[in-house]
């Protein structure tokens, strides 16, 4: 096969991957609106060798690191508009702030690419890629582990950003609100200017086995400015980590520029949205999972914010949410929620806040889905990353540390479409008709 081409582009694999990379072939498209090449038209196989027209972890890594939105990864991704809208911004009453933000997002519906409401397209790359190895192989399922502990067929978290003083004030009958229906979530807080953070305020968080997150510098939309300034601020936000006991961080706004996370001294993120369409700063990673950026593991945000949803889409409904979080679960990813105290203060924002919470939580009781905080799916998602599938005798068996909670899994072809098989004890060993992927 020939070297691939430099230029990178848009094409498809299959109807619902979008993939955007080096592409050898016809020419790669170089707006997702435009008319996509399907590789699944020029992807052979030889002697049980599948041979594709890219290379699909350059495309899978282009799309969780957004790499797609070069615009947007600039160091001047942020315009004298914007700049100029973060400097008064503190002074605009919220009925200004939505018109002006409605103004910037104007056409949002038309945006082909990231797919509206959620995009799975590193999802059904992967997907698409095991049904390739199943028929190459000649072979009717591969064993694997499952994503979540315990079979669980999917996980949820529950993020607080407290953006005001009215919000961190909030905090405790939040706490309150989520214990009543049994979920622990965290507590994105932003360190300097927004409002005074005391050792008594991230006390009563950690004793009550919420988590604390932090939550930008002092959240002006200036910290991806440039490169300079993030490191120097990079730097005490790490402090400030250390100092909280925090163990995970979320920018203000969902600004990113995942290419400088190593300046981060951080578990995990939560700034990358799956679909950014309305977001100031557009793109998304196309997944439902989470991922590993260098030494940090992402925790994509899943589904649309309170704020947007309330103030942008004038939307005091669950509606939207339902709708994602079945195509989560269709995809057996984390559904990751972002509610601000400072938005559910309101009587008619707190009864849609609990419509959600009740929705969760018969999500967890009836169809056993795993609610979790963010350092515990953290945790699971790197010990699971350790883990192995070892032949003992004539069986598998999940081995390392978290595996009593590990179950194995089974990837087969139904009708032209990848089904997974769960076993019915957790870590069962079982017999490996196939070798593992």
């Amino acid at each position: 096969m020939k070297p691939f081409p430099s230029t990178s582009g848009y094409f498809h694999f299959g109807d619902d991957v979008t993939c955007y990379g080096s592409y050898y072939g016809e020419r790669a498209a170089e707006s997702p609106a435009g008319i996509l090449q399907d590789a699944s038209f020029e992807t052979t196989v030889n002697n049980g060798v599948t041979y594709l027209p890219f290379n699909p972890s350059q495309v899978a890594s282009n799309l969780r690191r957004e790499v797609y939105a070069s615009d947007w990864q600039s160091e001047s991704y942020m315009s004298i508009l914007s700049k100029l809208y973060y400097f008064v911004r503190p002074l605009l009453p919220v009925g200004v702030r939505r018109y002006l933000q409605k103004i910037h997002l104007r056409g949002w519906e038309a945006q082909a690419f990231p797919r509206w409401p959620i995009d799975s397209s590193v999802d059904n790359l992967f997907e698409k890629l095991l049904l390739c190895c199943l028929r190459a192989n000649g072979v009717e399922r591969i064993p694997f582990i499952w994503f979540w502990p315990n079979g669980a067929p999917s996980a949820a978290i529950m993020t607080h950003d407290v953006e005001t003083e009215a919000g961190r004030d909030y905090c405790s009958s939040l706490m309150d609100l989520d214990d009543s229906f049994g979920i622990k979530s965290s507590f994105q807080i932003v360190p300097e200017v927004r409002y005074s953070v005391t050792p008594s305020f991230l006390k009563s968080i950690h004793d009550r086995d919420f988590e604390v997150v932090i939550h930008d510098l002092n959240h002006d939309g200036h910290l991806y400015k440039n490169r300079a300034q993030f490191f120097k601020r990079a730097a005490k936000i790490n402090s400030y980590g250390r100092e909280y006991g925090a163990a995970g961080f979320r920018a203000g706004v969902l600004y990113r520029k995942q290419l400088w996370y190593d300046a981060l001294d951080f578990s995990y993120d939560m700034s990358v949205p799956n679909v950014a369409h309305l977001d100031p700063q557009h793109g998304g990673c196309c997944t439902v999972m989470p991922y590993s950026m260098g030494e940090i593991l992402e925790l994509p945000v899943t589904t649309t914010q309170d704020y947007t949803l309330f103030h942008i889409l004038e939307d005091y409904s669950t509606d939207l949410w339902k709708t994602q979080i079945d195509l989560i679960l269709q995809k057996h990813g984390l559904i990751s929620f972002i509610v601000h105290p400072d938005y559910i203060i309101g009587a008619r924002e707190r009864r849609v806040y609990e419509e959600l919470l009740d929705l969760l939580s018969t999500l967890r009781d009836e169809k056993s889905v795993w609610i979790a905080r963010p350092g515990e799916v953290t945790r699971w998602w790197r010990q699971r990353a350790e883990m192995k599938l070892v032949e003992k005798g004539d069986r598998w068996q999940i081995v390392g540390p978290g595996s009593e909670r590990a179950c194995v899994a089974y990837a087969s072809e139904k009708e032209g479409r990848l089904v997974y098989s769960l076993q019915v004890e957790v870590n069962q060993e079982v017999s490996p008709r196939t070798r593992p992927a």
